[in-house]
């Protein structure tokens, strides 16, 4: 910015207080100062605005990299992966006297592979951890009873007299 000294300053508001006289001066300076105080936050605004840019292109220079980097190190890793998986199926199929093309038994047939059973289980039940076998052996009560029910079950049968 434009640098002045004291000596300038100076000058110039000897000049102004000619030019506009003492009633206007006040007002003419306040003026100034507004839209010099505007002129430095516009200015501030777009460096600020610029700063942003060019961190924002940096950032995407940034991670256009990066990614290029992930799919390079995701191609190589899928690679050796897919030549480690032909590699153990090779060796695995010279190795192995029962590979595919033994599959069948000695007499000729080969058996069905077991068909999927469902396992029964109502799953909207819910469940306690000990098992029903396990409180029925142990006499543990299997259903809650209210106290007059209790009472009722174990009263001694009444006499008649």
């Amino acid at each position: 910015m434009i640098d002045f000294g004291f000596d300038k300053i100076a000058l110039i508001g000897a000049v102004a207080l000619i030019v506009l006289g003492p009633e206007r001066l006040p007002r003419v300076a306040r003026t100034v100062g507004h839209l010099l105080g505007k002129a430095q936050r516009y200015v501030a605004d777009v460096k600020a605005e610029v700063n942003r840019s060019i961190e924002l292109e940096e950032l995407k220079k940034m991670k256009g990299q990066f990614e290029d980097a992930a799919r390079d190190v995701e191609q190589s890793v899928s690679k050796e992966i897919h030549q480690t998986a032909v590699d153990l199926n090779k060796s695995w199929a010279d190795a192995d006297p029962l590979s595919a093309q033994n599959t069948i038994g000695r007499d000729g047939w080969s058996p069905p592979p077991p068909a999927y059973k469902h396992p029964k289980k109502n799953w909207r039940l819910k469940r306690g951890a000990m098992p029903h076998w396990y409180k029925q052996r142990h006499g543990i009560r299997g259903k809650a009873q209210s106290g007059a029910a209790r009472v009722a079950r174990f009263r001694p049968p009444r006499s008649s007299a």
